[in-house]
């Protein structure tokens, strides 16, 4: 049978259902701005065009360029947090992870209040399967008021918990994430999944409910991870239609993928 039938049988009972999800992971955070360095300025502002122009290179994918600008912002201050916090995005870039371990520390024992090196350096720490240590980091940014990325600081605390088979904490930390931003589909698909997990069936259908209605909403497209919560939760309360159709979309599009298996091995275990 062709995929688009396949998506038009999907699209019937639930129209979101057919949409592909892209991977998650946690993302660091740098702003992204650009400007020329002028020569005739103080010595903060030639600092401040130099940082300018290193984040530019940086999101250029230029770390040669990156590097040369940031080296000269150091070379003005070297007591400078967000200094170091590029400096540490550079090396994580390049796979020195130690060394971007190293600048990171450094941002943050310069400056205590800087969230953002925190939240890049736990975005290093989970890559490292520090989950302990990402909470510590995480704990702290999502109680920062001003940060302005406290919402996905808070979805990624959650994430963390998880690891850390902290399941009420994950659930706090999620539903703080929506409260402060309502169209993060990843916490309301990972709040679904930790009821789910809880065996609280009633609310893991709400939130997979609140996460369809929000994937729809931003047309963001679905993973096999949300298409197996998907069958998993239906499943539990029989609704054979949604499940027949979401397994077909699953086995036609990710039949190599983890979560096939896993929908495989559920077959077996009836």
């Amino acid at each position: 049978m062709r995929i688009h039938m396949l998506f038009s049988r999907v699209r019937k009972f639930y129209p979101c259902v057919f949409l592909l999800l892209t991977g998650l992971a946690l993302s660091s955070c740098i702003t992204t701005t650009t400007g020329g360095f002028v020569i005739e300025a103080s010595e903060e502002q030639a600092l401040d065009d130099y940082m300018k122009l290193a984040i530019a290179y940086y999101d250029a994918n230029d770390m040669q360029g990156a590097r040369r600008h940031i080296t000269n912002a150091m070379n003005i201050s070297d007591r400078d947090s967000s200094v170091y916090t590029v400096l540490a995005l550079i090396y994580q870039r390049e796979g020195d992870l130690q060394l971007a371990g190293e600048n990171f520390q450094r941002a943050i024992n310069l400056d205590r209040g800087n969230s953002r090196a925190r939240n890049n350096y736990a975005v290093l720490l989970f890559e490292l399967e520090r989950y302990r240590d990402v909470y510590q980091q995480l704990e702290r940014v999502a109680n920062d008021v001003e940060y302005e990325g406290r919402a996905i600081a808070f979805e990624n605390l959650g994430r963390a918990a998880i690891q850390l088979n902290r399941l009420s904490d994950a659930q706090i930390a999620f539903e703080r994430a929506l409260q402060l931003n309502p169209n993060l589909y990843v916490s309301a698909l990972e709040s679904a999944l930790v009821y789910f997990e809880m065996a609280d069936y009633e609310r893991a259908r709400s939130k997979f409910q609140n996460y369809l209605t929000i994937s729809e909403y931003t047309g963001v497209p679905h993973s096999p991870r949300a298409l197996l919560a998907g069958i998993q939760i239906e499943d539990y309360f029989q609704n054979q239609r949604f499940v027949d159709n979401v397994v077909l979309v699953l086995e036609t599009l990710y039949r190599t993928s983890p979560e096939y298996q896993t929908y495989l091995s559920m077959q077996n275990g009836r």
